[in-house]
């Protein structure tokens, strides 16, 4: 305060100078922080265009979905759901298998299978497994189905190995083995090879025991999707009974044929009369459905599940009633396919020329063709698929 007195023109220049410096810090200052921004954010339009690309891909994927064609949409589920059934299928496949690989190792087990069984490397893989029923008398019905739908000799063998589709006459045995009718099938084995022989007496009243031991034998043999039972006096399609089973091919427990549900008769003497009737019910009453014994096909779940309670599967007197009481109470999907049970001519062969093939043909008063060995030709003339049919079904 006592100093000396500065000029206003020296407060001038330090004002000056103290302004320049000041607006100089300044400037630095702000030019930092922009760049520290910049570094912390780098690009910031880059982001906002990416984000707005993004929304805009979202929306027109949704846009896409919304009008897009319901066919494609209808496609999608239909593989979704037929991936669910083959998954489906696929568990219980491997259930069955578990449940023949531990009655197999089993030593107080119900019924004592070969250890091979257990693995299905083993056994002949197939699509399916024709089992045509057939009896010591039958010589003339056999061939009668030889020359009409069923392939013989190269062609037999050449169906097997490239569409997997095996063609057997099953038999049992005489209650002699060895003699004069075990004689004439050996004969005529030798000469076809398409025999399935199997450890049963024959006998017409022992049907329901000859088929548990057919689809049990079977199992055993070929490792097959459906396994078909039909008797020797109905005319097959081979075509089209292949590709109506390849419809169900991903389904598990799949039991196929024309279903019915006959009266329970009672009366003694009459034919398909049933001696436990009174199992069901009260005297009128109906069976429960099951497939008519003509023909019909159960899927390899089913097969193997005839095989491994082989001993505890009871018999009725009628074989298709049979059937039908082993899975009534199971989880099994029953398909009522009417293409096996249409008519001879002329109903088979109107369907045949309104496009409706037919896969079985007989006539229902005779549960088969009346008369097979001499008409198997003319049913198969009007109503067959052609002999190339079998051929040409992409399984």
């Amino acid at each position: 305060m006592r100093g000396k007195q500065v000029s206003g023109k020296t407060i001038f220049v330090l004002c000056l100078a103290s302004f320049l410096a000041g607006s100089l810090f300044t400037s630095q200052i702000w030019t930092q922080q922009s760049q520290s921004n910049e570094a912390r954010i780098p690009n910031m339009p880059n982001h906002i265009n990416r984000l707005e690309a993004m929304t805009q891909l979202d929306c027109d994927h949704k846009r896409k979905l919304v009008e897009g064609k319901s066919v494609d949409i209808i496609g999608e589920v239909t593989k979704t759901h037929q991936a669910i059934e083959s998954l489906d299928k696929t568990i219980s496949t491997l259930e069955m298998e578990l449940a023949v690989a531990r009655t197999s190792q089993s030593g107080t087990a119900l019924l004592q299978l070969p250890l091979e069984k257990a693995s299905n490397h083993s056994l002949q893989k197939a699509f399916v497994v024709i089992g045509i029923n057939t009896a010591f008398s039958s010589r003339k019905r056999r061939e009668s189905v030889r020359e009409t739908w069923m392939p013989t000799g190269a062609k037999l063998k050449k169906l097997e190995k490239e569409k997997g589709i095996v063609i057997r006459f099953v038999i049992g045995h005489s209650s002699t083995p060895g003699g004069v009718l075990d004689k004439a099938i050996d004969a005529e084995e030798e000469e076809h090879k398409d025999f399935l022989r199997l450890n049963h007496v024959e006998g017409y009243h022992e049907l329901s025991t000859k088929t548990r031991m057919y689809f049990s034998t079977a199992v055993s043999i070929w490792d097959a999707d459906f396994y078909v039972k039909v008797d020797d006096d109905i005319h097959v399609n081979l075509g089209m009974l292949v590709s109506r089973l390849a419809r169900h091919r991903h389904k598990p427990r799949v039991y196929v044929g024309c279903m019915k549900s006959g009266p329970v008769l009672s009366q003694k003497g009459v034919k398909y009369h049933e001696p436990e009737y009174w199992k069901f019910g009260e005297e009128g009453n109906k069976y429960f459905r099951h497939a008519t014994g003509q023909i019909y096909a159960i899927s390899k779940d089913l097969a193997a599940y005839i095989s491994i309670n082989l001993p505890i599967l009871h018999r009725y007197a009628n074989e298709d009633v049979s059937l039908g009481s082993w899975f009534i109470g199971l989880e099994v999907e029953h398909v009522d396919d009417r293409s096996l049970c249409c008519g001879t001519p002329p109903d088979c062969e109107w369907k045949a020329q309104a496009g409706n093939l037919c896969a079985a043909s007989y006539d229902w008063s005779c549960s088969g063709i009346c008369k097979s060995v001499v008409r198997m030709k003319d049913v198969h003339n009007s109503c067959g698929e052609g002999d190339g049919a079998v051929w040409n079904v992409d399984l």
